[in-house]
C-alpha cells in the first residue's frame, strides 16, 4: 500500500507532462545508443579503425557527463521541465549536424553537441520525479521512466542499425532530429500554456555542489555509479561489432540481438513493483550484479552466437535492477538541491562511461572484445556485491 498510494495520488495530476517528459527521455536514450551498431559503417566511410569510430560514442558520453554540472543548478532554479524542453530542442541541432558530417572529426563534434544538450533531459526528469513522488513509491515510478528510456535504447540500437543498413547511417540521424524537434516543441508549448512559476535554488551554485559532496553517502553513491558506468556501457558499446566480426552476423541482426539487453531492462521495469514488495534494496542490488556479471562472462566465452540473446536479456535485467536502486538513492541524497545532486549522479555515470569506452577501445584493438566482456562482468559482479553491503550498513533513507 505504501508503494501504490503515492503513485495513484501523484501521476494523474500532470499526465501530459509525464508523457512528454517520457518522450524526451526516450529520444535522448535513442540518441545515446544510436551509434552502437554504426561503428563498422563509420570505420568504412571515414577510413578509421573501430577504436577511432567509437569516438562518436565516447564523445557523446563525455559531453553528457560534464554538462550535468550546468543543468542540475539550472533545473533547480528555472524549473526542471522547462529546461528539459529547451534541451530537447537543442538536441535537434546536434542530430542535423551529425547527419551532414563530411568527416569523422565533424561527426565527433556533432556528437559532443548532442551529448551536451541531452544532458539536460533524463537526470532532470529523475529529479522532477523526486520532487513529486515520496521516496516510498519513487523507485516504482522511476521504473516507469526506465521503460521510456529502455524503449529509446532499443530503438537506437536496433532501428538505428536497420535504418543505417537500408538507407545509410545518415538517415538514422535525420529521423532522430525529427523526433527531438517534435518532443521538444510539444513540451515547451504545454509548459507555456501552463505558465509555470520560476523556481528558486535553496543554495547558490557552489553551495549546492558542496552540500552534495560533503555528504558521505552521496560520495559513495557517486563512486559506485562511476564504476557501474565504466563497466556496463563500455561492454555494451562493442557487442554489435563483436557479433558482426566474430560470428559474421549482419549489423541489423546484431543490433536486433543486442536490443534484447533493453528488453531485459523492460522486463525489470514491469516487474519492479512486485520485486520491490518482496526484496529490500540491498538484495536487489546484489541480484543485479550477479545477473549482469554472469551474462557478460557468457558473452566472453560464447562459442556460438545463439548464446548471446539470453545473455543480453539477463544483462539488461541485471543492469537495471542495480541501476534503478542507485537512481532511487541519488534522488534522496540531498533533497534541498535535488537537481544538482541527480546531475552529479549522471555526471559520474557518464564520465565513467566515457573513461570505460576509452579504455575498452584500446583493449578491443589489442586483445579483442571478449577480454572487455570478461573484465566488465567481473567488475559489475563486485560493484553489485559491495554496494549491497554498503546499503545494509546505511539503512533506509
Amino acid at each position: 500500500m505504501s508503494v501504490q498510494k503515492p503513485q495513484s495520488a501523484v501521476l494523474p495530476q500532470r499526465p501530459a507532462q509525464f508523457w512528454l517528459v517520457g518522450s524526451c527521455a526516450f529520444t535522448s536514450m535513442a540518441s545515446m545508443r544510436i551509434c552502437d551498431a554504426m561503428l563498422p559503417a563509420f570505420a568504412q566511410d571515414f577510413s578509421v579503425t573501430q577504436g577511432r569510430a567509437a569516438g562518436a560514442i565516447s564523445a557523446f558520453a563525455l559531453a553528457y557527463g560534464v554538462l550535468q554540472l550546468l543543468y542540475g543548478p539550472l533545473g533547480d532554479r528555472f524549473g526542471k521541465t522547462r529546461v528539459i524542453g529547451l534541451a530537447t530542442l537543442a538536441c535537434t541541432v546536434g542530430s542535423v549536424l551529425a547527419a551532414m558530417a563530411p568527416s569523422m572529426e565533424w561527426l565527433v563534434a556533432a556528437r559532443v553537441l548532442s551529448g551536451g544538450a541531452a544532458a539536460g533531459i533524463i537526470p532532470l526528469a529523475m529529479a522532477w520525479i523526486g520532487d513529486t513522488v515520496p521516496y516510498q513509491g519513487r523507485q516504482a515510478v522511476l521504473a516507469q521512466l526506465l521503460g521510456a528510456t529502455v524503449f529509446g535504447m532499443i530503438s537506437g540500437q536496433w532501428v538505428g542499425g536497420a535504418l543505417a543498413h537500408a538507407w545509410g547511417w545518415r538517415s538514422a540521424f535525420w529521423v532522430l532530429a525529427l523526433l527531438f524537434c517534435c518532443a521538444g516543441m510539444f513540451l515547451t508549448r504545454q509548459l507555456a500554456a501552463a505558465q509555470p512559476r520560476v523556481q528558486s535554488t535553496p543554495a547558490g551554485l557552489v553551495e549546492g555542489f558542496q552540500s552534495v559532496l560533503r555528504n558521505p553517502w552521496a560520495r559513495v553513491v557517486l563512486l559506485v555509479t562511476a564504476l557501474e558506468g565504466a563497466f556496463a556501457f563500455s561492454a555494451l558499446a562493442f557487442i554489435p561489432s563483436d557479433l558482426h566480426l566474430r560470428f559474421g552476423l549482419s549489423m541489423p541482426v546484431a543490433g536486433g540481438l543486442v536490443a534484447l539487453y533493453g528488453v531485459g531492462g523492460l522486463v525489470y521495469s514491469r516487474a519492479a513493483k512486485r520485486m520491490l514488495a518482496r526484496w529490500r534494496e540491498p538484495e536487489l542490488a546484489r541480484a543485479g550484479g550477479i545477473c549482469i556479471g554472469v551474462a557478460f562472462a557468457a558473452m566472453a566465452l560464447a562459442p556460438h552466437w545463439s548464446f548471446i540473446p539470453p545473455a543480453c536479456l539477463l544483462a539488461g535485467f541485471g543492469f537495471y535492477a542495480l541501476h534503478n536502486t542507485l537512481q532511487a538513492n541519488a534522488t534522496q541524497m540531498v533533497p534541498a538541491a535535488r537537481g544538482t545532486a541527480v546531475s552529479l549522479f549522471a555526471c559520474s555515470l557518464f564520465l565513467g562511461q566515457s573513461a570505460g569506452i576509452f579504455g575498452a577501445a584500446w583493449v578491443v584493438d589489442h586483445l579483442g572484445a571478449s577480454a572487455v566482456f570478461a573484465v566488465c562482468g567481473a567488475g559489475l559482479f563486485m560493484v553489485g556485491a559491495v554496494f549491497a553491503m554498503l546499503l545494509q550498513r546505511q539503512g533506509p533513507p
